[in-house]
């Protein structure tokens, strides 16, 4: 095999390689670029798919908020009910159950994963050039091995921009949802400042600029109309209820906190994925998420940045493994 031939090349999903690409050509509307490709989608609503926010914004500074904002202590209540929304597509969900790379699997290293994780996002918002682009080839060694097996039902590549666009999508409403539960609901010029640069979860790995929804209004439709995927097979629903359960820590941390942790993580769901989820909610569990996080964000008024912020730490760490020349995956 020749050295041309043998070149990676990922610009198809279901190739066995891949080829790093600069840009690519906008061909097509934005939003119809971005659209999932073999969607039997139903008209879903910003109700269905988000979480409620009835408290008025709370600023703490003149500025407009941004992204790095959202890197809060407290954001880490979101984690596993972000996990769930993400296998919620069926591609996901295949590619976590199936995945061989065992070093990374969240129901075995769960503390590895949050580590990896962390460190992926504080790169992705926080991080150089050069630090990206160290996280991406550290994440590409482990995405090689993610792909569906010949004949399988569900054909995934855990290289598929489109694929990867829907994580990206659901880290955002993660940040975001984390954001507006602790300081109010933001207006639709804070909303704006706030998505503006959230790019940067998807394209630090193989998604391009022109695919991610150019203001947050064209996020929302690319937002509902990727809803609309959603379908959960009895396997992934299965894995997403231990996950839900939190059966992936040790039983003496579920016996303490697992109640708690559990309550967030149902709360963190919107109402379209707890149906597909099979997770009851009621109006009396709202009132009390709601109230829990207006106690939350009074309290965290108090508690100076520099405690609450896991990203900065978390980008110290990064640099230092990177220093190092340890693994960052």
């Amino acid at each position: 095999m020749d050295a041309q031939s043998s070149a990676p090349n990922y610009r198809g999903p279901h190739n066995n390689s891949y080829e790093e690409e600069p840009s690519a050509p906008v061909r097509h509307r934005r939003i119809e670029a971005v659209k999932p490709p073999e969607a039997a989608m139903r008209a879903l609503t910003i109700e269905e798919t988000r979480i409620p926010i009835s408290a008025v914004h709370r600023a703490t500074t003149k500025r407009l908020p941004q992204l790095p904002d959202a890197l809060d202590f407290w954001g880490l209540a979101a984690a596993p009910a972000n996990v769930a929304m993400q296998m919620a597509w069926p591609e996901v969900g295949r590619g976590v159950i199936e995945s061989p790379v065992e070093s990374g699997a969240l129901m075995k290293h769960p503390w590895k994963r949050l580590r990896t994780t962390a460190s992926y996002l504080a790169v992705a918002i926080l991080g150089t050039d050069a630090e990206k682009r160290a996280m991406r080839e550290a994440v590409n060694v482990a995405h090689r091995q993610v792909r569906s097996a010949p004949g399988a039902k569900v054909r995934y590549n855990a290289f598929d921009r489109t694929t990867q666009l829907w994580v990206a999508a659901c880290l955002f409403v993660g940040f975001e949802d984390g954001y507006q539960l602790l300081n109010g609901k933001m207006s639709p010029e804070q909303a704006e400042a706030f998505y503006q640069n959230a790019s940067t979860l998807g394209t630090t790995l193989q998604v391009h600029e022109d695919m991610w929804p150019k203001t947050r209004v064209d996020f929302d439709q690319y937002w509902n109309e990727a809803c609309g995927r959603v379908s959960i097979d009895e396997e992934v629903r299965a894995y997403v209820d231990d996950l839900l359960h939190l059966r992936m820590i040790h039983w003496y941390l579920r016996l303490f906190f697992g109640g708690l942790l559990r309550f967030l993580t149902a709360g963190f769901l919107p109402p379209h994925f707890r149906e597909q989820m099979g997770v009851e909610w009621t109006a009396t569990d709202q009132r009390r998420f709601e109230n829990l996080f207006l106690f939350v964000g009074f309290v965290n008024r108090f508690i100076p940045r520099f405690i609450r912020n896991v990203g900065n730490p978390q980008m110290g760490y990064v640099r230092w493994r990177i220093r190092k020349k340890y693994a960052l995956v």
